[in-house]
């Protein structure tokens, strides 16, 4: 592949990639091979390495992860948590959540 078609290509597959982030659908529906709503779910708590919450759901055959805001717009960290611990989270085994 010459130099121009390499270019080409690449741009293609860039402009393909970042035009399949815009077709996804709600962020509150499980849309993989276990479909179903988050809504139901419990998300439960982990902590980063800087001590910052992230909710966490675990559903079976995929997982969620957000970074945890408080109503200023913050990240929530805090002081002394144990870094790379869980709080309430329970691991589901292809979506039997307990």
């Amino acid at each position: 592949m010459t130099g121009m078609n390499f270019r080409i290509a690449s741009l293609a597959l860039a402009a393909f990639t970042l035009a399949a982030c815009g077709l996804g659908g709600p962020s509150n529906r499980d849309s993989g091979i276990d479909d179903d709503s988050l809504t139901g779910m419990n998300a439960g708590i982990w902590v980063d390495g800087d001590g910052c919450d992230h909710w966490i759901i675990d559903d079976g055959l995929e997982g969620y992860l957000t970074p945890r805001f408080g109503p200023d717009g913050k990240p929530v960290c805090r002081p002394g948590a144990v870094p790379y611990s869980t709080i309430n989270f329970r691991r589901s085994l292809f979506g039997s959540a307990g």
